[in-house]
């Protein structure tokens, strides 16, 4: 990890959050045009269920295609989200998303033990993400009921 140059207010880390999840919903792609890629430092580290974890730019990259080529569209609930601030470089993010994955479509709460809920874990130093954690069910059509008896039992969306 690189040395801090800058320091970052909440709402200046909560910018790099939100232009983050934005590019989400835009294919990748940043308010500048730019590749989400380049919103982390080039040490950075992310966490995504089932795929595991991606070290540096090149193995993030690889990460958001893989993944990526999964999901058709997605939209994140922005006015929704719940912030935590740690008085330090980590920022929490909860929320909520809907969208259309190639096993299906999803949108938060229908059902309400489907898809759709997320928590995201960042560090922010200098303008970059260093570390971001995602934790959510990556069966984002609710294909998975087998494995889960409670849900076997229940309609499929």
């Amino acid at each position: 990890m690189a040395l801090t140059q800058q320091t970052m207010t909440d709402e200046q880390r909560k910018s790099v959050v939100l232009e983050y999840l934005k590019a989400f919903d835009n294919g990748g792609v940043t308010s500048s045009g730019g590749n989400m890629v380049d919103l982390f430092a080039d040490d950075a580290q992310v966490y995504f269920p089932k795929w595991g974890l991606a070290t540096g730019k090149e193995e993030i990259g690889t990460l958001f295609a893989e993944v990526g080529t999964t999901i058709k569209a997605i939209k994140h609930h922005y006015a929704d989200f719940n912030w935590i601030f740690s008085g330090s470089d980590v920022v929490v993010c909860e929320g909520t998303s809907h969208g259309e994955h190639r096993d299906g479509a999803w949108r938060a709460g229908v059902p309400e033990w489907g898809a759709g809920r997320w928590c995201d874990v960042f560090e922010i130093r200098d303008w970059k993400i260093q570390r971001c954690f995602v934790y959510l069910d990556p069966d984002y059509a609710g294909k998975d009921t087998a494995r889960y008896p409670w849900l076997a039992k229940r309609t499929n969306p």
